[in-house]
Protein backbone atom coordinates (compact mmCIF):
# COMPACT_ATOMS: atom_id res chain seq x y z
CA UNK A 1 0.00 0.00 0.00
CA UNK A 2 0.98 3.22 -1.20
CA UNK A 3 2.87 5.02 1.70
CA UNK A 4 0.69 7.83 3.58
CA UNK A 5 2.01 11.78 3.23
CA UNK A 6 0.30 14.30 4.46
CA UNK A 7 -0.24 17.15 2.39
CA UNK A 8 -1.75 20.70 2.82
CA UNK A 9 -4.78 20.41 1.48
CA UNK A 10 -8.85 21.23 2.29
CA UNK A 11 -10.32 18.59 3.81
CA UNK A 12 -13.98 18.76 3.87
CA UNK A 13 -16.27 18.41 6.98
CA UNK A 14 -17.50 14.69 5.83
CA UNK A 15 -13.46 13.42 6.03
CA UNK A 16 -12.40 14.25 9.32
CA UNK A 17 -10.75 12.40 11.69
CA UNK A 18 -13.07 12.94 14.53
CA UNK A 19 -16.41 12.49 12.57
CA UNK A 20 -14.78 8.75 11.65
CA UNK A 21 -14.02 8.23 15.20
CA UNK A 22 -17.76 9.04 16.34
CA UNK A 23 -19.09 6.76 13.85
CA UNK A 24 -16.80 4.03 14.52
CA UNK A 25 -17.71 4.17 18.26
CA UNK A 26 -21.20 3.80 17.16
CA UNK A 27 -20.60 0.65 14.90
CA UNK A 28 -18.61 -0.60 18.10
CA UNK A 29 -22.01 -0.15 19.77
CA UNK A 30 -23.89 -1.63 17.26
CA UNK A 31 -21.97 -4.74 17.39
CA UNK A 32 -22.34 -4.92 21.51
CA UNK A 33 -26.44 -4.01 20.92
CA UNK A 34 -26.93 -7.02 18.37
CA UNK A 35 -24.77 -9.61 19.94
CA UNK A 36 -26.24 -9.01 23.70
CA UNK A 37 -29.88 -8.16 22.27
CA UNK A 38 -30.30 -9.18 19.41
CA UNK A 39 -29.70 -12.63 17.91
CA UNK A 40 -25.99 -13.02 19.37
CA UNK A 41 -24.47 -12.01 15.92
CA UNK A 42 -22.52 -9.03 14.60
CA UNK A 43 -24.22 -7.21 11.25
CA UNK A 44 -21.57 -4.76 10.86
CA UNK A 45 -19.81 -6.98 7.88
CA UNK A 46 -20.70 -9.86 6.09
CA UNK A 47 -18.19 -12.60 6.66
CA UNK A 48 -19.74 -14.56 9.14
CA UNK A 49 -23.22 -14.85 7.53
CA UNK A 50 -21.41 -15.78 4.12
CA UNK A 51 -19.56 -18.69 6.81
CA UNK A 52 -22.78 -19.56 8.00
CA UNK A 53 -24.68 -19.59 4.88
CA UNK A 54 -21.99 -22.04 3.74
CA UNK A 55 -21.89 -24.18 6.70
CA UNK A 56 -25.93 -24.93 6.35
CA UNK A 57 -25.89 -25.27 2.34
CA UNK A 58 -22.57 -28.00 3.37
CA UNK A 59 -24.94 -29.57 6.19
CA UNK A 60 -27.98 -29.76 3.14
CA UNK A 61 -29.67 -27.02 5.86
CA UNK A 62 -31.41 -25.26 3.24
CA UNK A 63 -34.14 -23.22 4.96
CA UNK A 64 -31.37 -22.03 7.78
CA UNK A 65 -28.75 -21.14 4.11
CA UNK A 66 -31.81 -19.52 2.75
CA UNK A 67 -32.49 -17.09 5.53
CA UNK A 68 -28.68 -15.73 5.23
CA UNK A 69 -29.52 -14.76 1.81
CA UNK A 70 -31.75 -11.70 3.83
CA UNK A 71 -29.12 -9.49 5.69
CA UNK A 72 -26.62 -10.27 2.93
CA UNK A 73 -29.38 -8.83 0.44
CA UNK A 74 -29.47 -5.87 2.61
CA UNK A 75 -25.89 -4.97 3.04
CA UNK A 76 -25.66 -5.29 -0.77
CA UNK A 77 -28.91 -2.89 -1.07
CA UNK A 78 -26.85 -0.42 1.39
CA UNK A 79 -24.47 -0.61 -0.99
CA UNK A 80 -26.31 -0.03 -4.10
CA UNK A 81 -28.42 2.73 -2.65
CA UNK A 82 -25.14 4.75 -1.21
CA UNK A 83 -23.47 4.51 -4.53
CA UNK A 84 -26.28 6.53 -6.26
CA UNK A 85 -27.77 8.53 -4.20
CA UNK A 86 -24.86 11.32 -3.93
CA UNK A 87 -25.58 12.80 -7.06
CA UNK A 88 -29.26 13.10 -6.60
CA UNK A 89 -29.10 14.31 -3.09
CA UNK A 90 -26.57 17.42 -3.40
CA UNK A 91 -27.87 18.36 -6.65
CA UNK A 92 -31.89 18.47 -5.27
CA UNK A 93 -31.37 18.60 -1.79
CA UNK A 94 -28.74 21.04 -1.42
CA UNK A 95 -26.65 19.20 0.83
CA UNK A 96 -24.22 16.04 0.96
CA UNK A 97 -25.52 12.53 1.18
CA UNK A 98 -23.19 11.64 3.91
CA UNK A 99 -24.88 14.20 5.51
CA UNK A 100 -28.59 12.69 5.39
CA UNK A 101 -27.11 9.15 5.76
CA UNK A 102 -26.33 10.67 9.65
CA UNK A 103 -29.66 11.97 9.62
CA UNK A 104 -30.81 8.31 8.19
CA UNK A 105 -29.14 6.33 10.74
CA UNK A 106 -30.58 8.50 13.92
CA UNK A 107 -33.92 8.30 12.33
CA UNK A 108 -33.12 4.45 12.29
CA UNK A 109 -31.67 4.16 15.80
CA UNK A 110 -34.26 6.46 16.84
CA UNK A 111 -37.10 3.96 15.59
CA UNK A 112 -35.25 0.93 16.83
CA UNK A 113 -35.11 1.74 20.25
CA UNK A 114 -39.06 1.52 20.48
CA UNK A 115 -38.72 -1.99 18.75
CA UNK A 116 -39.87 -4.43 22.40
CA UNK A 117 -36.93 -7.15 22.82
CA UNK A 118 -39.38 -10.03 22.39
CA UNK A 119 -39.98 -9.09 19.03
CA UNK A 120 -37.79 -10.89 16.26
CA UNK A 121 -34.35 -10.60 15.80
CA UNK A 122 -34.17 -10.25 12.48
CA UNK A 123 -35.58 -6.60 12.55
CA UNK A 124 -32.89 -4.88 14.17
CA UNK A 125 -30.43 -7.23 12.40
CA UNK A 126 -31.41 -6.15 9.05
CA UNK A 127 -31.87 -2.63 9.60
CA UNK A 128 -27.80 -2.40 11.01
CA UNK A 129 -26.96 -4.26 7.93
CA UNK A 130 -28.55 -1.87 5.59
CA UNK A 131 -27.26 0.77 7.53
CA UNK A 132 -23.71 -0.12 7.98
CA UNK A 133 -23.47 -1.20 4.34
CA UNK A 134 -24.36 2.22 3.26
CA UNK A 135 -21.98 3.99 6.54
CA UNK A 136 -18.99 1.38 5.06
CA UNK A 137 -19.58 2.57 1.56
CA UNK A 138 -19.85 6.49 2.51
CA UNK A 139 -17.30 7.20 4.71
CA UNK A 140 -14.29 5.85 3.22
CA UNK A 141 -11.23 8.11 4.00
CA UNK A 142 -10.40 9.94 7.11
CA UNK A 143 -7.90 12.75 6.00
CA UNK A 144 -6.46 10.93 3.54
CA UNK A 145 -6.15 7.85 5.16
CA UNK A 146 -8.40 4.97 4.41
CA UNK A 147 -10.29 3.48 6.99
CA UNK A 148 -13.31 1.36 7.60
CA UNK A 149 -15.97 2.65 10.39
CA UNK A 150 -18.34 -0.27 10.78
CA UNK A 151 -15.01 -3.24 11.50
CA UNK A 152 -11.48 -3.30 12.77
CA UNK A 153 -9.93 -5.96 10.64
CA UNK A 154 -7.69 -3.94 8.48
CA UNK A 155 -7.12 -1.40 12.12
CA UNK A 156 -5.79 -3.99 13.48
CA UNK A 157 -3.54 -5.12 10.97
CA UNK A 158 -2.40 -1.42 10.01
CA UNK A 159 -1.61 -1.33 13.71
CA UNK A 160 1.05 -4.22 13.25
CA UNK A 161 2.36 -2.70 9.98
CA UNK A 162 2.70 0.65 11.99
CA UNK A 163 4.64 -1.03 14.81
CA UNK A 164 6.46 -2.83 11.91
CA UNK A 165 8.06 0.37 10.43
CA UNK A 166 8.59 2.06 13.84
CA UNK A 167 11.03 -0.48 14.31
CA UNK A 168 12.13 -0.97 10.84
CA UNK A 169 12.57 3.25 11.36
CA UNK A 170 13.84 3.21 14.85
CA UNK A 171 17.40 4.72 14.03
CA UNK A 172 16.08 7.25 11.33
CA UNK A 173 14.28 10.31 11.40
CA UNK A 174 11.77 9.14 9.31
CA UNK A 175 8.64 9.25 11.44
CA UNK A 176 6.49 9.52 8.63
CA UNK A 177 4.35 6.41 9.33
CA UNK A 178 3.11 7.81 13.13
CA UNK A 179 0.36 9.86 11.78
CA UNK A 180 -1.07 7.06 9.62
CA UNK A 181 -0.56 4.28 12.71
CA UNK A 182 -1.77 7.07 14.61
CA UNK A 183 -5.20 7.09 13.01
CA UNK A 184 -5.50 3.21 12.66
CA UNK A 185 -4.97 2.76 16.40
CA UNK A 186 -7.44 5.69 17.41
CA UNK A 187 -10.32 3.92 15.10
CA UNK A 188 -9.19 0.61 17.22
CA UNK A 189 -9.78 2.21 20.44
CA UNK A 190 -12.97 4.17 19.76
CA UNK A 191 -14.55 0.62 18.45
CA UNK A 192 -13.54 -1.26 20.98
CA UNK A 193 -14.97 2.01 23.31
CA UNK A 194 -17.95 1.86 21.82
CA UNK A 195 -18.05 -2.12 22.19
CA UNK A 196 -18.08 -1.64 26.48
CA UNK A 197 -20.24 1.47 26.37
CA UNK A 198 -23.02 -0.60 24.37
CA UNK A 199 -22.43 -3.58 26.74
CA UNK A 200 -22.57 -1.58 29.45
CA UNK A 201 -25.95 0.37 28.72
CA UNK A 202 -27.11 -2.96 27.08
CA UNK A 203 -27.60 -4.72 30.14
CA UNK A 204 -29.44 -1.01 31.82
CA UNK A 205 -31.42 -0.29 29.22
CA UNK A 206 -32.25 -3.29 26.97
CA UNK A 207 -33.26 -2.34 23.01
CA UNK A 208 -33.51 1.43 23.96
CA UNK A 209 -29.66 1.58 24.74
CA UNK A 210 -29.19 1.53 20.93
CA UNK A 211 -30.73 5.56 21.88
CA UNK A 212 -26.89 6.22 23.47
CA UNK A 213 -25.50 6.28 19.80
CA UNK A 214 -28.00 9.18 18.50
CA UNK A 215 -24.92 11.56 20.35
CA UNK A 216 -22.31 10.19 18.40
CA UNK A 217 -24.18 10.49 15.70
CA UNK A 218 -25.86 13.28 15.99
CA UNK A 219 -22.76 15.50 16.43
CA UNK A 220 -21.62 14.94 13.37
CA UNK A 221 -24.49 15.44 12.03
CA UNK A 222 -25.09 18.58 12.97
CA UNK A 223 -21.51 19.69 12.33
CA UNK A 224 -21.40 18.46 8.72
CA UNK A 225 -25.30 20.39 7.71
CA UNK A 226 -23.50 23.16 9.05
CA UNK A 227 -21.21 23.04 6.41
CA UNK A 228 -23.21 22.35 3.79
CA UNK A 229 -25.49 25.41 4.38
CA UNK A 230 -22.55 27.51 4.97
CA UNK A 231 -18.60 27.10 4.58
CA UNK A 232 -19.02 24.25 2.36
CA UNK A 233 -21.93 25.47 0.61
CA UNK A 234 -20.02 26.00 -2.96
CA UNK A 235 -18.00 23.02 -2.45
CA UNK A 236 -20.81 20.71 -2.93
CA UNK A 237 -19.35 19.40 -6.16
CA UNK A 238 -16.13 18.37 -4.39
CA UNK A 239 -15.81 14.53 -3.63
CA UNK A 240 -14.74 12.95 -0.38
CA UNK A 241 -11.17 11.65 -1.43
CA UNK A 242 -11.92 7.76 -2.13
CA UNK A 243 -14.86 8.12 -4.01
Amino acid sequence: MQEFKPIDKHFLTCERTWVYFSLIFSAGFWGAYTYLLRGHIFCNAQTGNVVLMGLALGSCRWGEALYYLVPISAYILGAFVSELAPNPIKHHWGMRWDTLLLGLEMAAVFLLGFVPDSAPVQISQVAINFLASMQYNTFRQAEGVPVATTFVTNHIRQVGIGLAKEWHHRHSDDKSHRLRLARHFGMLAFFLTGVITGAVFGHLLGGRSIWVTLIPLGIPFFALLHADRTTERDLVEQKPAGH
